[in-house]
C-alpha cells in the first residue's frame, strides 16, 4: 500500500518500526477517506475554495492528529499563496502543535516569517529546528538492533536532514546580523551557539557578541567572553581591539590594554605595501589605544609618538577614529605646552561631526585661550 509521505524520505520510513521517533513524519495512508479528500482538494485551482476545503477537512478529521497536522500545514501554504501571511503562520503553528518535531513544517514557518519580516519568529522556529536535528544523535538504540545498524540509521537521518539544518542555521544567523537591540542580539547569540555548535561562524559570532556586550556596558562579561575568544583564536582582530579599548577606557586597567593593542598592530600588518583600508584602520585604532594607555601612565612623549602614528594611519580612512586620536594627541601636546601643535590637530578634529566634536571643541577653546594669554 502506497503512502503520502511528508518530511523524511521513504528510506527513513523503513526504520520507523524501530521507534526512532526523534523527528516527526506525516503519513496519510493511500485509499483512506483522508487520502481521497486530500486528492480532491489538491485538484482545486482556486485558492480561496481550497482554503475553505481544507477548513472543512480539518473539522471532519479533527480526531486524527496526523490529518490535523497535515491539513493545517497545507492550509498554511494555501493562505501563503493567497497572500494572507498572518493566517498562514497561525495555521502552521497549529500544524506544529500536532507534529512539533517536523522539520518541514518548521522550515515553512521560517520562510513565511521571513516574508513577514518577523525576525523573532524566524529565530524561534530556526532554533527549534536546530534543536530537533541535534536530537538525532541523542536517540536511544532500540532493543534487538545492532550497533552498526543503529549508527547507520543515525547517519542516514542526519544526511537526509542536513540541508534543513543548514537552512535553519543560516536563517538564525541572518537574524543575529540584523538585530539592532544589543540585549536581544546577545540572547540570540547564546541560543545560536548552543543549537549550532559547529556552524563555522565563531569569529563572526564573537564579534557580534563583543559589540553587544560593549553596547550593554557589561564590561565583566565582555572581558570574560573576549579572553575566552582570544584563547581560541589569538589573532581575532575584532576581539583584540575590543579588549584593548575596554581596558584603556576603564583607566585603572589601562596597562592591560597595551599587549592586546600591540598584538593587533602585528596582525594588521598595516606597514606592508598595499595594506588594505581595514588593516590601516585596525592598526590606527591599536596605536591610539597604546598612546592613550601611555598617557595614563604619564608617559607623554611615547604617547605622542603612538598617537601621531595613529592619526597618520586613520586620516582619510576613518574620520571618527581619526577624531578620537586627534583629541588625545591634542591633549598630549597641550599638556607639554606645545600649544601651536595642539591647536592644529584639535582644529582638524573639531571639524569632524560626531561624538568627539563637542569634547574636541572644548579643549580647542582652552588651548586658544592659553595661547592668547601667553601672548
Amino acid at each position: 500500500m502506497s503512502l503520502i509521505r511528508v518530511g523524511l524520505t521513504a528510506a527513513l520510513a523503513l526504520i520507523s518500526s524501530l521507534s526512532l521517533a526523534q523527528i516527526d513524519t506525516l503519513t496519510i495512508a493511500a485509499g483512506t477517506p483522508e487520502d481521497k479528500d486530500l486528492a480532491t482538494i489538491g485538484n482545486e485551482q482556486d485558492v480561496q475554495k481550497k482554503i475553505a476545503m481544507f477548513q472543512d477537512f480539518l473539522q471532519k478529521y479533527s480526531s486524527n492528529p496526523m490529518a490535523v497536522a497535515f491539513g493545517n500545514w497545507q492550509l498554511a501554504q494555501a493562505y501563503q499563496a493567497a497572500g494572507d501571511l498572518p493566517k498562514a503562520v497561525d495555521a502552521g503553528d497549529k500544524a506544529l502543535a500536532a507534529a512539533p518535531r517536523n522539520l518541514d513544517i518548521l522550515g515553512s514557518q521560517v520562510a513565511m516569517s521571513q516574508q513577514m519580516h518577523d525576525n523573532a519568529r524566524v529565530f524561534k522556529y530556526a532554533v527549534e529546528g536546530g534543536g530537533i536535528y541535534n536530537s538525532i544523535d541523542k536517540q536511544t538504540k532500540p532493543e534487538n538492533t545492532s550497533e552498526d545498524s543503529f549508527r547507520s540509521m543515525i547517519a542516514t537521518q542526519k544526511e537526509n536532514n542536513q540541508s534543513a539544518y543548514q537552512f535553519f542555521q543560516n536563517s538564525a544567523f541572518s537574524v543575529i546580523e540584523s538585530e539592532a537591540n544589543a540585549k536581544t542580539r546577545m540572547s540570540y547569540i547564546e541560543q545560536f551557539t548552543a543549537m549550532f555548535p559547529q556552524s563555522g561562524l565563531d569569529d563572526q559570532l564573537t564579534s557580534y557578541a563583543m559589540m553587544s556586550l560593549a553596547d550593554m556596558q557589561d564590561n565583566a562579561r565582555l572581558v570574560a567572553y573576549g579572553e575566552k575568544a582570544i584563547a581560541a583564536n589569538p589573532e581575532n582582530m575584532a576581539v583584540l581591539l575590543t579588549l584593548a579599548t575596554t581596558y584603556v577606557q576603564s583607566g585603572e586597567t589601562a596597562a592591560k590594554a597595551i599587549p592586546y593593542a600591540q598584538k593587533a598592530i602585528l596582525v594588521a600588518k598595516a606597514d606592508q605595501p598595499g595594506a588594505s583600508k581595514s588593516s590601516k584602520v585596525s592598526a590606527g585604532v591599536a596605536h591610539c589605544v597604546v598612546g592613550r594607555a601611555y598617557a595614563l601612565q604619564e608617559k607623554t612623549l611615547p604617547s605622542i609618538a603612538e598617537l601621531k602614528t595613529a592619526t597618520s594611519l586613520l586620516k582619510g580612512e576613518d574620520e571618527q577614529q581619526y577624531a578620537i586620536a586627534a583629541y588625545f594627541l591634542g591633549w598630549d601636546y597641550a599638556k607639554l605646552k606645545r600649544l601651536s601643535e595642539a591647536r592644529t590637530i584639535l582644529a582638524e578634529g573639531a571639524a569632524i561631526p560626531g561624538p568627539m566634536q563637542g569634547r574636541t571643541k572644548e579643549l580647542l577653546t582652552k588651548v586658544n585661550s592659553a595661547r592668547a594669554a601667553g601672548k
